[in-house]
């Protein structure tokens, strides 16, 4: 097996790290242009769902199948040929809308295929993040992950909006100029992962025999079985995932219809979300250990909950008070996911974490693609705003039934009493070594 993470190859993510956020850049103003012009070419709840649906599903079906490849692969060739790949995709839709043949149909496939590249991308580069990053800072760069991606994300709205809206009134620019961002943005993130080497890791079993995606994929729920809590805290982030998509897939219509808005107000609440994941990101960074993680991500979902049910309920027309819903809801999603991440990062072995990962993000992420292909046939059943109502209230019901009918009340008891002992431990441990 390969060294431990040391300082030089945590400097290098570092490295890596900087290029992939102007990445992101590119990706979120693509993804909210996107999204966005969509909406508009339909007003239509199901065919934004739709959109979403095949979407998302890419995230669910490749990381489960590539998971067990990601560990032999060579993860920076892997994520060099996804962005290129994804780049390119962009540069065909700008062909497409250049030529007068785009249509949301195209699009959406285009955009599904951007999402096979994402879906193979995203579980590749959280696997090389602890083997470049010493165990004793998994926490903080996962928290530092959030922030400063929330922070990008703040921007990619806004100036998507912005854009969006130069487009509606200066006949010069066009959909297809806004696309090149992510081009542009994909030529600037390949340097620095061009520039630095990524640590391969080989175990001895890989050596003396090959083996098959079978056992790699049996081994990897195997491994996932014995973290205590994990299934529990899968379960119930699938069902809270689901029930959020109506959230992700009808915001924009919710705006447009229910509000009376437009491409800005849609803009601020898409930005003051992401503004609540920089504060989330923050409040994770603040703190350097963490105890009690299952606990804290079932507070973190419920003032979720909170924040859904402002956005929600705010009177018409008011998108401050909807900004500030989507943000106090948006805060709580680094909390609980850096609680999770590290959660996985230091319970699983190094070696095993591509395919465990890949299996955990198509557990949890399962259930999404369901959620938004049937979102928006209940939105033209119940309107948009009940079906909010609606799910925000079967939210509450899953976390009385996780903490009341689960096991995952005694499991953070018999950790709060192995900490205990840990802690009096080391306390003892320092008293001896005073007293030498």
């Amino acid at each position: 097996m390969e060294s431990s993470p040391t300082g030089h190859t945590f400097k290098s993510y570092l490295f890596l790290f900087s290029g992939q956020l102007v990445s992101i850049l590119g990706s979120s103003i693509v993804r909210f242009v996107i999204i966005v012009w969509i909406a508009i070419e339909t007003l239509s709840p199901i065919y934004v769902s739709i959109a979403y649906f095949l979407g998302a599903l890419p995230m669910v079906i490749i990381p489960l199948l590539i998971g067990v490849f990601i560990d032999r692969w060579n993860k920076k060739l892997t994520i060099a040929l996804t962005d290129s790949l994804q780049a390119l995709i962009t540069f065909t839709m700008i062909l497409f809308f250049l030529t007068g043949f785009a249509n949301y149909w195209l699009i959406i496939f285009l955009n599904v295929l951007r999402g096979i590249c994402q879906a193979i991308h995203f579980p590749t580069v959280n696997a090389i993040i602890p083997l470049m990053v010493p165990k004793k800072h998994l926490s903080r760069m996962n928290a530092i992950n959030y922030l400063f991606t929330g922070v990008i994300q703040v921007i990619g709205p806004i100036v998507g909006g912005i854009l969006l809206a130069i487009v509606e009134i200066n006949p010069i620019i066009e959909i297809e100029h806004i696309l090149w961002i992510d081009i542009i943005t994909f030529g600037i993130a390949i340097i620095p992962l061009l520039l630095i080497s990524i640590p391969s890791i080989t175990s001895n079993s890989n050596r003396k025999e090959k083996i098959s995606f079978i056992k790699d994929f049996k081994s990897g729920l195997k491994i996932l079985k014995s973290v205590k809590s994990f299934l529990i805290l899968i379960i119930f982030i699938s069902v809270i995932n689901l029930l959020n998509m109506p959230f992700t897939t009808q915001m924009s219509l919710f705006v447009f219809i229910n509000h009376s808005g437009g491409e800005l107000d849609f803009a601020l609440i898409s930005a003051l979300l992401q503004i609540g994941i920089v504060i989330g990101a923050i409040i994770a960074l603040a703190k350097k250990h963490w105890k009690h993680k299952e606990l804290i991500i079932l507070y973190s979902v419920f003032i979720g909950i909170a924040g859904y049910s402002l956005l929600t309920l705010a009177p018409t027309g008011n998108f401050i008070l909807m900004g500030i819903g989507a943000l106090f809801h948006a805060s709580m999603i680094p909390i609980a996911n850096t609680m999770f991440l590290t959660i996985l990062q230091t319970k699983i072995p190094p070696e095993t974490q591509g395919r465990v990962f890949s299996i955990v993000i198509s557990i949890a992420a399962a259930v999404t693609p369901l959620g938004m292909l049937i979102s928006g046939p209940l939105a033209e059943l119940f309107g948009i705003q009940l079906l909010f109502i609606i799910v925000i209230y079967l939210q509450f019901v899953s976390i009385v039934i996780t903490w009341y009918f689960t096991d995952i009340k005694n499991i953070i008891r018999k950790e709060s009493k192995a900490e205990i002992i840990e802690e009096k431990e080391k306390v003892g441990f320092r008293s001896e070594q005073i007293e030498l």
